[in-house]
């Protein structure tokens, strides 16, 4: 319950802040304060807002409330508004910086919807600045209330007991439905001419170094030429501890300056130039540009080829499929295990690499998009043709695929669905902490209510102490 209501919260007034202006704009007359938590009031405007947004969202979706949405509205504004001033007192750091960008889009948005400034401030009866303050507290109150939950969240913990206790207890009918899953085997190889192409690369982010270093914006070159998700922000990271970075680029950057661009690094993500913006305490404030080496037809061809002859092989029977795995494949985490992929690369890619979370199924939507096209016109032990795809780092590479078979839809068992079990009864008890967690906070403390909404039909009667 409680996750619900502070992303409902997060939507309305952070997403969607627009629109919640906009409808606060036409109570403004009436406005007055519904609830005081810990030093944050909620006027009734904020509610009446989000409850018409929840009205409006909950009809486009094609059902109706069975709950007055002013009532859900000013619970989740509680919980947002607890979780904000809990996130003060714990000193939780959020990441801020985009907001005011993000709070400067919206403010455009609106004038574009009103016609100019002059109309949009008339509609809000005040001035556009006060309009774009609002919205950032409304950003970072919500903001600051997530990364609450997720710290309480995050400490909690389940055991193989727990576990088979939550699958005993639950009605077979809300266990979860496992989609159709798929188990197959893959040889990879990178082209040949892998040097050369890093080669390239590099002389590329050498020129790129020199222009920045002649005088060239940083921002503006990451934005044209870097292939990292941050090249829409001109390159720039959120501030992250060292151990966030991967230890090439982490050596790199440390030994910058402020306004200094370090030399081409090479990760194995990429090659990056890296500019340092700031530092704060273990917090480095980065941007960089991000660049793969590209490969020519011709070099590409060549590990196509390859790996169609390999293919040739496997289907005349002069080699198995896992023989040809550990000849040819360049992929660590599969040529030992006769090919079989598993999600071993990516739990190592985000540190989290656990024997017990290991698995060698994947649902459609979890396969790498070019898997499946290959995978999706196979039959259980066919190969597929080599074909062109990428690593999880982005990578180019040649590949084949061999289906190993296609798990049909069910209704999960312990036996065979053990980390989906284990996922929902996580999921479980994470609420369970969370909401006794909660009602101390809400017991310890200061709350007041308006009298009009004492009897108020709320999710958590705690709220009504």
């Amino acid at each position: 319950m409680g996750k619900k209501l502070v992303m409902a919260a997060a939507l309305m007034l952070a997403a969607g802040a627009a629109g919640v202006t906009g409808l606060r704009a036409q109570t403004v007359v009436a406005d007055k304060i519904v609830a005081v938590v810990g030093g944050s009031a909620i006027l009734y405007s904020d509610i009446d807002a989000m409850g018409q947004k929840i009205l409006q969202d909950r009809r486009e979706k094609g059902y109706t409330l069975d709950r007055d949405p002013k009532i859900e509205a000013l619970e989740a504004l509680m919980l947002q508004k607890l979780l904000y001033n809990q996130a003060l007192i714990d000193s939780i750091k959020v990441n801020t910086n985009d907001i005011d960008s993000q709070a400067d889009a919206a403010v455009q948005q609106m004038v574009k919807e009103r016609g100019s400034i002059a109309a949009l401030e008339a509609f809000y009866h005040k001035p556009v600045y006060a309009i774009k303050e609002d919205i950032i507290q409304q950003m970072t109150e919500s903001r600051y209330a997530d990364q609450e939950q997720d710290e309480i969240r995050s400490k909690v913990r389940i055991t193989p007991g727990e576990v088979e206790k939550f699958y005993k207890r639950i009605p077979k009918d809300s266990l979860p439905l496992v989609p159709e899953q798929f188990s197959y085997a893959q040889i990879t190889k990178f082209p040949p001419s892998t040097a050369e192409a890093k080669q390239r690369v590099k002389e590329r982010l050498l020129e790129l170094r020199e222009r920045i270093l002649a005088g060239d914006k940083f921002d503006l070159l990451a934005r044209m030429y870097s292939v990292d998700g941050s090249a829409i922000r001109g390159g720039e990271m959120d501030p992250t501890p060292m151990e966030g970075f991967v230890k090439p680029f982490a050596d790199a950057m440390v030994k910058l300056k402020p306004g200094q661009v370090s030399e081409v690094v090479e990760t194995e993500f990429g090659f990056h130039l890296i500019q340092m913006i700031g530092k704060d305490g273990n917090l480095y404030h980065v941007r960089h540009i991000l660049m793969r080496p590209i490969f020519t037809d011709q070099e590409l061809a060549a590990t196509t080829n390859l790996l169609d002859s390999v293919a040739t092989l496997i289907r005349s029977g002069k080699m198995t499929f896992a023989e040809a795995a550990l000849k040819f494949s360049d992929d660590a985490y599969s040529k030992l295990n006769g090919g079989v992929v598993s999600n071993h690369d990516m739990l190592d890619l985000y540190n989290a690499y656990d024997a017990g979370l290991t698995t060698t199924l994947f649902l459609k939507e979890d396969l790498p998009k070019e898997d499946y096209m290959a995978l999706r016109d196979l039959k259980p032990g066919e190969i597929s043709k080599a074909f062109q795809a990428h690593d999880l780092r982005g990578n180019v590479m040649a590949k084949i695929v061999k289906l190993l078979k296609i798990i049909p839809a069910h209704t999960a068992t312990l036996e065979d669905d053990y980390l989906k079990i284990q996922d929902a009864a996580l999921e479980a008890k994470k609420n369970e902490e969370f909401n006794k967690w909660l009602k101390k906070k809400i017991d310890s403390m200061y709350i007041r209510i308006e009298p009009e909404f004492k009897t108020a039909d709320f999710q958590n009667k705690a709220w009504l102490k």
